[in-house]
């Protein structure tokens, strides 16, 4: 049992590192800019997803209802 907690211990230590400003390896640097920025991105805009990857979450209500319309391609089953 005291070997449980030690172990709960170290791996919850161990989970929490230092939070320090990304950095490319010594030796590399960072990817060329997209053609589209006027400079450079930083490591934090790279990693931060963009609208497209993480869409907004639209919880607009209906004001109105409306007829569906016809759907010619709603066949039965055969």
């Amino acid at each position: 049992m005291k070997r449980i907690l030690i172990g709960a211990a170290l791996l919850a230590l161990a989970a929490c590192g230092g939070k320090e400003e990304l950095r490319p390896k010594t030796g590399q640097s960072l990817p060329p800019k997209p053609a589209a920025e006027p400079t450079p991105l930083t490591p934090t805009q790279m990693i931060t997803p963009s609208v497209q990857a993480r869409p907004q979450r639209s919880d607009e209500l209906l004001k109105q209802s409306q007829e569906r319309r016809d759907d010619r391609f709603d066949l039965p089953p055969q």
